[in-house]
């Protein structure tokens, strides 16, 4: 099976092109090539901009493939410009899009690949909605062979996946559980969420590759593992080898205070999610995450020790969580001081 990755080498990719070489498929990857990333050897690349759509056409010559995965769309724009590419050059394409799209509030606590896509928090969901009706539209009108994939939180070696901490720099919310500092939780910490590790997430995707069954089709790949939000800190906080002290925050409190929490927050991880994985599994036989959040994040703790240099702090972020939890705390206490003179 000849296979096109667009990117391929991030968080949730890189388990999926690993295990795409493993199970013989051949691969190749459509990067810029910034960085330099050690790839399997029967991985093949080509240098370009996906943005540069000519410079793309050019590169691919008359290639065609089996499937074509771009892990790198985020707008309309970027799928209508897909469209044009890979049409008929791609006898099926798979547009990863997030499950950050379904309905929030849900209004039904177990999720499926039918849930409404409604997300009116997060300007990131509403354009991966977009892109989906774009591409149904497209696979509707001239059947363009689309697959529509919707990760949830998703992790691995490099990301340590906590509802409030830095994504570029993930080791701070570890370096604060050490130093004894206080670590956000949104709201009460009882919320259920589901969080994936990526070698399991490519399990479901690799196995999707070149099904035509699959076509028309929408599947989210997610663990069967809900826990509440302290738990996971909790396990974090066990696999660094320390106690958490954590407090908890209302979402809309925080973010009032820091706006750009409102998406990631109220329009995701402050609503409990729980996934039905059933249309995975019948697509994919054998489809099961395997990987428990507590050996997961052990494994993501122990790649972070393994070299100082990848424990870098996010200051800002820190500056900022400081100062959100001292309002809170001093709010807290004018509030008591009110109602428990």
């Amino acid at each position: 099976m000849k296979v096109l990755f667009i990117g391929g080498t991030g968080i949730i990719s890189t388990a999926s092109t690993r295990l795409a070489a493993e199970r013989g498929i051949e691969l190749t990857l459509l990067r810029r090539g910034q960085h330099t990333v050690d790839l399997p050897e029967n991985v093949r690349t080509i240098t370009a901009d996906i943005a540069n759509q000519a410079a793309v056409a050019e590169a691919l010559g008359n290639q065609s493939f089996d499937a074509v995965v771009d892990w790198t769309a985020f707008t309309p724009a970027d799928v209508e410009r897909d469209i044009r590419l890979f049409r008929g050059r791609a006898r099926q394409f798979i547009f990863i899009s997030s499950a950050s799209a379904y309905q929030k509030p849900v209004g039904h606590y177990l999720i499926t690949e039918s849930t409404p896509l409604a997300n009116p928090y997060w300007q990131y969901s509403r354009d991966k909605i977009a892109c989906e009706d774009r591409l149904m539209k497209a696979y509707r009108e001239e059947g363009f062979p689309i697959t529509i994939v919707r990760p949830s939180l998703t992790y691995g070696d490099t990301q340590i996946p906590l509802a409030v901490n830095s994504w570029l720099k993930p080791w701070t919310a570890v370096d604060r559980m050490r130093r004894g500092k206080k670590l956000i939780v949104p709201g009460d910490g009882s919320s259920l969420w589901v969080i994936t590790h990526n070698s399991d997430f490519a399990q479901g995707l690799v196995g999707l590759l070149g099904h035509q069954q699959a076509i028309g089709h929408a599947f989210h790949i997610t663990s069967d593992e809900a826990m509440t939000w302290d738990q996971f800190y909790r396990i974090t906080a066990q696999a660094a080898g320390v106690e958490p002290q954590l407090v908890h925050i209302a979402s809309d409190f925080i973010s009032a205070c820091l706006p750009d929490e409102l998406g990631s927050l109220t329009g995701d991880k402050a609503v409990s999610v729980v996934f039905d994985n059933s249309k995975i599994k019948r697509f994919v036989p054998g489809y099961c995450a395997k990987v428990p959040f507590a050996e997961g994040i052990q494994r993501t703790i122990a790649w972070f020790e393994a070299d100082p240099r990848r424990k870098q702090i996010d200051e800002e972020a820190n500056a900022s969580w400081d100062k959100l939890i001292d309002t809170y705390e001093s709010a807290l206490e004018g509030a008591l001081r009110k109602f428990r003179p």
